[in-house]
């Protein structure tokens, strides 16, 4: 079931910087074709120029159905398949919970959750009727871990991620379609282009994740699709507090708020 890059098509969202330029760009080391989107088509046809004759660029906007699409028509009329769908879109609301308003959850919502959706709908059919492909989609350790109360819609859409994603996988593997979630820690990216600000900033709790650069997830990525693994990790430390929160939930959540005033 694992996926071989050479020569495969991948589409990528949200392809124009940050995890995925970089994703774009392991991907095409690898010898696959990748047409990249963006909401900002300057960012997506730069990064297609990058890569040469293995990208194509287009806008995209992943609040649109019909924009992906498009997306979906022109990978097929460009390259005439697609194996890989990488849905790489997120935004964040930050701010104390009672100051977030209602807008700005459902803006997340329709982003970072609904964009996934939508890309099920448009691509899923591709895939399962040639009976191969992977998609990858990207939440975040904010989808695995609690510490996100600081940003409660990008870390609830990001849980959504991962519960949805595994799910797939149950369906989508027997089908000969791998099913792949990228939960970055840190990465140094521009997404506080991304965060919209509300209320008296809380101040973050959580482990000291490292800190990786883009083109090294991108490896990773790469990496995670061919060898066919579900969950991407950027920070194996991640691994660890996951376990300790397996084993005792209750426990693990009364050491994270023992010294909370």
């Amino acid at each position: 079931m694992s996926i071989d890059l050479h020569n495969a098509v991948a589409v990528i969202t949200g392809a124009g910087s940050g995890i995925g330029r970089a994703t774009a760009h392991a991907f095409a080391r690898r010898g696959a074709r990748v047409v990249v989107t963006d909401l900002v088509g300057e960012r997506a046809h730069s990064v297609a120029d990058e890569l040469g004759s293995r990208g194509v660029a287009t806008v995209c906007d992943v609040t649109s159905l019909d924009d992906l699409q498009a997306v979906r028509d022109l990978a097929l009329d460009h390259f005439g398949r697609i194996d890989l769908v990488m849905n790489n879109v997120g935004i964040l609301a930050v701010g104390p919970v009672e100051d977030i308003p209602f807008h700005a959850w459902q803006r997340v919502v329709d982003v970072n959750l609904l964009s996934v959706v939508r890309s099920n709908l448009v691509f899923l059919p591709v895939l399962l009727e040639q009976g191969a492909g992977h998609v990858v989609n990207t939440a975040s350790t904010a989808g695995l871990l609690p510490y996100g109360f600081d940003r409660l819609p990008y870390t609830a859409t990001k849980h959504a991620v991962v519960g949805l994603s595994e799910a797939l996988a149950l369906y989508l593997r027997p089908r000969g379609i791998g099913v792949s979630c990228l939960c970055p820690a840190g990465v140094a990216t521009n997404i506080v282009e991304q965060i919209a600000f509300y209320g008296e900033p809380a101040p973050p709790r959580g482990p000291d994740f490292p800190v990786l650069d883009a083109d090294s997830v991108g490896e990773l990525v790469a990496d995670g699709v061919t060898q066919n693994r579900f969950l991407i990790l950027t920070a194996q430390e991640a691994a660890d507090e996951l376990r300790e929160r397996g084993r005792d939930v209750d426990a693990y959540l009364s050491r994270l708020t023992k010294d909370v005033p």
